[in-house]
């Protein structure tokens, strides 16, 4: 949660979990791999990193903040070589802070080697604690720091092996990225929930092989999107050329239905499937099972104007932006000393007054996940003259925490996991409310295999939790930190 959250009553959205990027082949590589974590920037604004390779040496920084303050031009000159891998993260298991920013960078049996990883790895707590009682030394909490010392401790000489031989250990989600000094391996989890794209691009005839979370980062580089890393797959990328291996069969696909919900950009094209075209239909889909009379179709910017352009499309209803975001809200603000209602919600959304004053309007939006701020928005609508407030929700109810990658509320937060439908339309104040069915979500991202994982939406979860008890200490740890900076915040110790 972050003190803007927390000050608004508690965030109504999952938080983006990690970006991870790699390149290969290319002189500036660690300038491609910052405009690679910027464009990546929205899975995760708490830390970032660079590790880099000239062949011979592994150089990195990392620090807390966003990419664009923590890298500047003499950071990247610091970074030199011809290979890369990046790394933009907020916390979904261990603490923040920079001990846990990644990449992680050790040097060991194996030489030096550099790890960033996207994902949850369920059995990353009993794994540290195997590796501990045995000798291991941990600098950070995070789950990530495992997956070196399981290489350290493999008695595998070759590279290649002792990382395939660490993976299948591992228990989860995990898309990585890893950097020795003379080459860059990348491998996905075998049921592949969290996406890892490839890419290529040419350097004075050269071939670039670049990797990343989603193809927008390949956007901003002049790379072009060749393939999925395929569940079970590790492609290593020496001067050798690339290679690619199955380092273990795939399983039944999982992958996270809600990259195509919210997390990914929507010029992104994730899982192979493009975003903007899954969160339309999302729209359409949701026209047709939940429709209503209305004057105008208003997103919750910025996530909901996909779904809202199809919800438009599909009912007839004109599309407007009835709201307008804030995008230059730092990531701390003052809070005023006088009491203002609905403060945190005013200072990021603003409503377009002369569209809304006696108007129905039917509010789009990703998610609903407490409640809090949704019941806020339409209160803002009402009070800028709204005579209708109708809330529609692009995916269905969230009743369940996510454990492979996404930082979601404990169970008990989930508000539609502890009020009815009804219930939940009384509580935020609207005139009604509906979600996304099941089976609209499944056709809007064409499922029509069963590879996505829906978890969050069923409490049915297609790995066994093995540290779900610590997963879940965690969560509420994390939250009580919060809690106590923003007490800090309202007593005037924190900016």
């Amino acid at each position: 949660m972050s003190l803007q959250d927390g000050l608004d009553g508690g965030s109504d959205r999952f938080h983006d979990e990690c970006g991870v990027f790699a390149v290969f082949g290319h002189p500036e590589a660690a300038n491609l791999a910052y405009l690679g974590l910027y464009a990546l920037q929205h899975r995760g604004q708490e830390s970032a990193g660079i590790c880099s390779s000239d062949g011979v040496n592994v150089f990195t920084h990392k620090a807390t903040g966003l990419v664009n303050e923590i890298f500047r031009e003499a950071q990247l000159e610091e970074l030199p070589g011809h290979m890369a891998i990046g790394h933009t993260r907020y916390s979904t298991a261990g603490d923040g802070g920079r001990q846990n920013a990644q990449p992680f960078y050790v040097e060991c049996n194996k030489g030096a080697l550099a790890v960033a990883h996207n994902g949850n790895l369920t059995n990353g707590h009993s794994l540290r604690y195997e590796l501990e009682i045995s000798g291991s030394i941990f600098q950070a909490t995070s789950d990530t720091e495992v997956i070196p010392h399981l290489m350290a401790r493999s008695r595998e000489p070759n590279l290649r092996h002792a990382l395939r031989e660490s993976l299948l250990r591992l228990e989860g989600a995990f898309s990585l990225a890893l950097l020795a000094k003379d080459r860059i391996i990348v491998a996905r989890d075998q049921r592949g929930f969290r996406p890892l794209a490839y890419g290529r691009m040419t350097y004075e005839g050269r071939e670039v092989h670049v990797f990343a979370s989603e193809t927008c980062a390949f956007d901003l580089i002049g790379a072009k999107y060749v393939d999925q890393v395929r569940p079970g797959e590790m492609i290593t990328v020496s001067s050798e050329g690339l290679l690619r291996q199955q380092f273990a069969p795939p399983l039944k696909q999982s992958q996270c239905v809600f990259e195509h919900v919210y997390f990914s950009r929507p010029d992104s094209t994730v899982f192979g499937r493009a975003v903007q075209e899954s969160r339309e239909d999302l729209g359409r889909i949701l026209a047709r099972e939940s429709p209503v009379e209305a004057d105008y179709v208003a997103p919750v910017p910025d996530s909901g104007v996909a779904a809202a352009i199809g919800y438009a499309a599909e009912s007839g209803i004109p599309f407007r932006h009835a709201l307008i975001r804030n995008h230059y809200v730092g990531r701390t603000f003052i809070e005023p000393k006088q009491s203002i209602r609905n403060f945190g919600v005013k200072l990021k959304l603003n409503p377009v007054r002369h569209l809304v004053a006696g108007k129905r309007v039917v509010l789009v939006d990703d998610s609903l996940v407490r409640g809090t701020t949704s019941r806020k928005i339409v209160g803002i609508m009402r009070d800028a003259g709204a005579t209708e407030v109708h809330l529609r929700i692009s995916c269905p109810p969230t009743i369940s925490p996510c454990y492979y990658g996404v930082d979601t509320p404990d169970r008990d937060e989930l508000i539609a996991n502890n009020m009815t439908i009804e219930e939940i339309r009384g509580y935020t104040g609207a005139d009604s409310l509906a979600y996304l069915s099941p089976a609209g979500l499944r056709q809007a991202v064409a499922d029509t295999a069963g590879a996505y994982c829906y978890s969050c939406y069923t409490g049915r979860y297609p790995t066994d939790l093995v540290g779900i008890e610590q997963l879940v200490r965690e969560h509420r740890l994390k939250d009580d930190a919060a809690q106590g900076e923003i007490a800090a915040a309202r007593s005037g110790r924190v900016d």
